[in-house]
């Protein structure tokens, strides 16, 4: 299953709150994205069907060994690409801004020459 922009916004959001809080509940989702208990709740939805996460009986949200490589990746690539924007003068809520729209299209070559660069100068912290 390929997912889409928004797919990958949920489980990034999903892994992000899962780093604060022992459970994830669709409301923790839902208020933390803005987004309406029906949106979220379709959302889970089809992310439980493509197995990118399981529910637990208490209405838990749990990321599957798919749902955590993806949401790792936007992850990663959301934190490098705003340390950079960062670097190079951009004012912070901006390049958080820019870097969640660049980190959904930009390709696996591009981000991992950035990436390299970044490295190289001493500038992505990336926790992979």
């Amino acid at each position: 299953m390929v997912l889409q922009e928004s797919g990958e916004m949920y489980l990034e959001t999903i892994y992000v709150l899962s780093k604060t809080k022992a459970h994830v509940h669709s409301v923790d989702v839902g208020d933390y994205m803005g987004y309406s208990k029906p949106s979220v709740s379709r959302a889970v939805g089809i992310l439980r069907k493509g197995g990118f996460l399981t529910m637990e009986p208490d209405g838990s949200l749990c990321l599957t060994e798919a749902g955590t490589e993806v949401a790792e990746r936007i992850y990663e690539r959301h934190t490098i690409l705003s340390e950079m924007l960062i670097s190079l003068g951009v004012g912070r809520e901006t390049a958080v801004l820019d870097a969640c729209k660049i980190e959904h299209d930009i390709s696996d070559e591009s981000f991992e020459a950035l990436k390299r660069h970044a490295k190289e100068r001493g500038e992505g912290k990336s926790e992979s």
